[in-house]
């Protein structure tokens, strides 16, 4: 039940709903919950397939984009998909940063990035995000001892 949790705790953190998994994560690691590693890994993937569910409703987003009550315009859409392959595509390492993290993931999809570049890149960013608090745990645990 606790890597359950762990896992949709961190899951739904990664959508757009407002939600942290960071604490639930530490606490966990901090009270030897399971192994570190697997606390890590169910983080990390819920944390991954969270962002991929942004990926595909912004993916479905675009098949609005002729409506006229779709806010940008075909000209502006083409304009933001020319400077996201240009610049785009590495933001996606931002995707474990409060506020603003979200929304790229949403925008990878909407700019029909390449899935499994989108999991690749998000897959670093998140993995990462959770292994500095793993590793800056262990460094205070280290430093209380």
């Amino acid at each position: 039940m606790v890597l359950i949790s762990l896992f949709f705790s961190a899951f739904l953190a990664a959508t757009l709903f407002p939600a942290q998994s960071e604490l639930l994560f530490a606490y966990m690691v901090s009270t030897h919950a399971a192994p570190s590693v697997i606390l890590l890994c169910i983080a990390g993937t819920g944390n991954t397939l969270g962002s991929c569910v942004n990926w595909y409703l912004g993916k479905k987003i675009r098949f609005f984009k002729d409506k006229p009550w779709f806010p940008a315009s075909s000209k502006r859409l083409e304009q933001a998909e020319n400077l996201y392959q240009k610049y785009g595509r590495w933001s996606l390492l931002l995707s474990w940063m409060p506020i603003i993290g979200d929304p790229i993931t949403v925008i990878a999809g909407v700019l029909n990035e390449r899935f499994k570049i989108f999991v690749l890149l998000v897959s670093l960013a998140k993995f990462g995000r959770y292994s500095i608090i793993w590793v800056g745990l262990i460094a205070a645990q280290a430093t209380v001892s």
